[in-house]
């Protein structure tokens, strides 16, 4: 979807709901992105009713948040990204190597909560982050994507309640969007 008319459908969104409404004005925010929060670990593990149904070495796990406009643009964008983020140490112990220089690997989590809203309230409103029948198949691209990429690469059960362990490494953290 060219940026022109996602421009146009939000100035609608906000003229409808009067959405950051200032002096008569209308700020319109920027489309919801693809959200990607990136671990560095040196072991991470997920669990679906005590089944280990993914288990990595050192290497990342990325929390994956699907927004509504999301497409395979963003998909193949932050896989190629994250594939080649330089975020491991090298004999300097400067970061400067990426997980495929390391030989490291991947779990993609489906990770909807990334699309939290705490503006209003004391309860997070997911209204911005896509429906499963649209974030699913994204995933699966992406965690396709990243494996497209050289990344050894699991993932998650899309909508199930899971177990996410993870052994941070550093601690490195890195939230990435497009």
């Amino acid at each position: 979807m060219p940026a022109s008319l996602l421009r146009k459908q939000w100035l609608r969104f906000a003229k409808r709901s009067n959405y950051h409404k200032r002096k008569g004005t209308v700020t319109v925010p920027l489309p919801f992105s693809m959200r990607a929060l990136i671990q560095r670990v040196s072991h991470g593990k997920v669990s679906v009713e005590g089944q280990v149904i993914a288990e990595v070495g050192p290497g990342l796990v990325i929390l994956l948040g699907i927004g509504e406009g999301d497409s395979e643009t963003e998909v193949r964008y932050l896989a190629e990204k994250i594939a080649h983020l330089r975020i491991f140490e090298d004999e300097q112990g400067k970061t400067n190597l990426s997980v495929l220089d390391v030989g490291g690997e991947a779990i993609v989590v489906s990770q909807f909560t990334l699309y939290a809203d705490t503006r209003k309230g004391r309860r997070p409103s997911f209204i911005h982050a896509a429906p499963p029948e649209i974030a699913s198949p994204l995933v699966d691209q992406f965690v396709s994507g990243l494996a497209g990429q050289g990344v050894p690469t699991q993932s998650g059960d899309f909508g199930a309640h899971m177990l996410v362990e993870i052994d941070n490494d550093g601690p490195v953290t890195i939230w990435l969007e497009r």
